[in-house]
């Protein structure tokens, strides 16, 4: 099968994401990488690049670049990535899905809910395809908790407990670090630090599995490291439109603690727990029964979790290939085939609502907060 054209902006050489997105993208033959504006410096992301076997007339010196330069090839890319600071993530999007491209943007989206609706209404004009990179949903054995949720296995959820919390930033010396300091800095991450960064994607993650959408929510911020200006720690309450309680804590200053992604599902005749530094196995306990773990590449699961696995059983599949899930199934819904559950604009904005309505109620001593966007309510 023809390998799709794929451009990328941002994630130039030495970028955290980077890396994850190209092993990801090119993992299953599905993309090629066509094209790139990876750096802020042009030069320097021209030369890399190149480096990266990008032609030289289609290594371009930043987006706008890029965008004047593919829009009327005859093999332009078709899929473009955003992995750039998120200040600029809404005005690259915006660009590329008007000029009639497909894009996965990195989360957040954007930094507003109106820049988030914008984008919204954009993808449904168009019909083109606006994905976020919520890529924790896309490991196996998550899909596999979505489909038992789905299915009634763990019957009418009740209590969603979970959290993303690490200590990497907990060194007050290193607060000056620049790969460290933009995160609490509004003019770069916007209102919100930590829950921005990672407490979303345990809040959609929350969404995802449960298949239901937070409705409101309370919360408590703080930043412990007083030269911050944005929260490094935060504790969320939500609640969703189906009833679903649910428990958030995310944090950067947890010593001792490194990635700490992991999620708890309660249902009222069964309980589900995964966690992302083990992201192989999903602990069911089925009520007034034993605690079994499911192990991904196992037989008896589901279609959706064996599609989505790579390797035999007791091989683990790390962060890349989770990443590569979520561009496995963009190149399916390219090419008109049957694809999984993509997080898209919607689920975009859905985040930003949350951040903004988390921000209103830490300002208010936690006040209960209407949490949807106004094109949700």
């Amino acid at each position: 099968m023809k390998r799709l054209n794929w451009g990328m902006i941002g994630g130039g050489e030495g970028s955290q994401i980077g890396p994850a997105h190209r092993l990801g993208a090119q993992a299953d033959g599905n993309f090629v990488l066509a094209a790139g504006a990876l750096d802020h410096r042009p030069d320097e992301g021209r030369a890399y690049a190149q480096r990266l076997g990008v032609p030289a007339d289609r290594a371009y010196g930043d987006w706008t670049e890029m965008l004047a330069g593919e829009k009327d090839r005859d093999d332009r890319v078709d899929l473009v990535t955003v992995a750039t600071p998120n200040s600029t993530h809404f005005e690259i999007t915006k660009s590329f899905l008007e000029a009639g491209f497909n894009v996965l943007c990195e989360k957040p989206m954007t930094m507003t809910v109106e820049e988030g609706e914008d984008i919204v209404k954009i993808a449904q004009a168009t019909g083109k395809i606006c994905a976020v990179n919520y890529c924790y949903s896309a490991y196996p054995m998550v899909r596999e908790m979505r489909q038992m949720v789905a299915t009634g296995q763990v019957g009418k959820v009740r209590l969603i407990v979970t959290n993303f919390s690490h200590g990497h930033h907990g060194d007050a010396t290193d607060a000056d670090n620049p790969r460290v300091r933009w995160r609490y800095d509004p003019a770069m991450a916007g209102v919100s630090g930590q829950f921005a960064d990672c407490g979303i994607h345990a809040l959609h993650m929350a969404s995802f599995i449960a298949g239901d959408e937070v409705r409101s929510l309370s919360a408590d911020f703080a930043s412990t490291i007083s030269s911050r200006t944005l929260e490094d720690d935060a504790m969320v309450n939500f609640r969703m439109e189906g009833g679903t309680v649910g428990r958030l804590w995310t944090s950067s200053v947890a010593i001792g603690r490194q990635h700490g992604f992991d999620i708890q599902v309660f249902g009222e005749t069964g309980g589900l727990r995964w966690r992302s530094e083990d992201p192989n196995q999903v602990y069911y306990t089925p009520v007034g029964g034993r605690t079994q773990i499911m192990e991904k590449g196992e037989a008896g699961l589901s279609d959706e979790a064996t599609r989505l696995s790579r390797v035999a059983i007791a091989h683990p599949e790390g962060f890349p290939l989770a990443v590569a899930n979520i561009y496995v199934d963009i190149a399916a819904k390219l090419r008109g085939q049957p694809s999984g559950a993509l997080p898209t604009a919607a689920d975009g904005v859905r985040s930003m609502a949350a951040v903004h309505a988390a921000v209103a109620s830490a300002k208010s001593d936690g006040a209960w907060v209407d949490a949807r966007p106004p094109m949700f309510r």
